[in-house]
C-alpha cells in the first residue's frame, strides 16, 4: 500500500508548485529552459548578496578588528553578530561554488535534444503526473472521493 503524501503546509505548497511546473512546462526543452533560468537567477541573486556582504563586512580580519572597536554609532559591534555574518558569508561562498558546479552539469543536460515524438510523450505524461487541479472532471472526482470540493489556493 503506498504511503500517503505529507499534508503539512510546506509539503502541500511544494506539491502544488511541483505540479504547476510540470503543467506549465511539459516538454524536455521547456524543463531545460526552466531549470537553466532558475539556476541562473539563483546564482545572480546569491552572488550579489555575497558581494554586498563582502563589501559591507570585508574579510574576517576586518570584521574581527571592527568587533573589538566601537561602531560608528558609538556602540560596540557584538562579536556573535560578526561571527554569524562571517558564517553566512562562508555559507554563501559554498553555495555559489556548488551553483557553478551545477551549472557545468546543466550545460550538458541543456545540450540534449529529442525528436518531436519524444516531446509529445513528455506532454502526455505531464498530463498524467500533474493534471490540472481546476479541471471540472478532476474537481468532480475529488468531491466524490473526499466529499469536499477542492478550492483553489487564494494566496
Amino acid at each position: 500500500m503506498p504511503e500517503e503524501p505529507c499534508q503539512c503546509p510546506d509539503c502541500q505548497r511544494f506539491y502544488r508548485e511541483h505540479d504547476r511546473l510540470i503543467r506549465e512546462s511539459p516538454t524536455l526543452r521547456q524543463q531545460q529552459e526552466l531549470n537553466w533560468a532558475a539556476l541562473q537567477s539563483f546564482r545572480t541573486l546569491s552572488g550579489r548578496v555575497l558581494e554586498d556582504l563582502q563589501k559591507q563586512h570585508g574579510s574576517r580580519r576586518t570584521a574581527d578588528a571592527a568587533a573589538s572597536k566601537p561602531a560608528a554609532s558609538g556602540t560596540p559591534v557584538p562579536e556573535e553578530s560578526s561571527d554569524g555574518i562571517q558564517q553566512a558569508i562562508a555559507d554563501l561562498e559554498n553555495i555559489n561554488a556548488h551553483l557553478f558546479s551545477i551549472e557545468a552539469l546543466m550545460e550538458r543536460v541543456f545540450d540534449v535534444r529529442v525528436p518531436e515524438e519524444i516531446e509529445q510523450k513528455f506532454r502526455e505524461l505531464a498530463g498524467e503526473l500533474a493534471p490540472d487541479p481546476l479541471n471540472v472532471d478532476r474537481l468532480r472526482l475529488n468531491r466524490l472521493l473526499h466529499q469536499t470540493p477542492d478550492l483553489p489556493d487564494r494566496s
